[in-house]
């Protein structure tokens, strides 16, 4: 069988195997190690964003890297205006230096996956280290499209789904 494609429409060829795809030059971090970090950044590196793993724990940095994720121990000052922030796990002692960090850098959208039925543990964390409230609003909490995600490979697909769509100044779901 043969696979056609529609020449005037740039995202048909590519989805066709008929032109390479766009790079989009987007940086997606995932801070903290988890079963939903390596998919999100395996996933998001399919999805034309270069990933980056930010693992404070040197133990879990080393696991990170035994599991094939290139993982940075270091702190987020790398993070330009093309970098998205995703904190993977709300229950670590070190969530308000993470965010504090990511507000700090030059990062284009922060946010941190948590149920919002709960309360938000980054916004006293945040508060104890002094940061105003204005930045902390800043955060993007929930994240991801709300497709009622239930395991790390559903968490990993919503979250990217809606970092894609923002990237692509889109609003997500099924409106077009």
């Amino acid at each position: 069988m043969t696979m056609t494609s529609n020449p005037d429409d740039p995202a048909c060829e590519v989805a066709h195997g008929h032109a390479a795809s766009p790079a989009h030059g987007r940086t997606l971090v995932a801070v903290f190690f988890s079963p939903v970090a390596g998919l999100l950044l395996r996933y998001g590196r399919d999805a034309g964003f270069r990933p980056v793993l930010v693992e404070p724990d040197p133990a879990l940095a080393e696991a990170a890297r035994a599991a094939g994720l290139a993982a940075d121990s270091g702190g987020l000052e790398f993070a330009g205006d093309d970098t998205d922030v995703v904190v993977t796990d709300h229950h670590r002692p070190e969530l308000g230096a993470m965010l504090r960090d990511a507000l700090d850098s030059k990062a284009r959208w922060v946010g941190v996956m948590g149920n919002p039925r709960h309360p938000a543990p980054h916004i006293p964390a945040l508060a104890a280290l002094g940061v105003p409230p204005g930045e902390i609003a800043r955060i993007h909490r929930p994240i991801g499209l709300n497709i009622g995600s239930r395991n790390p490979a559903e968490i990993a697909i919503s979250t990217l789904a809606g970092l894609i769509a923002d990237r692509n100044g889109r609003p997500g779901g099924f409106s077009f």
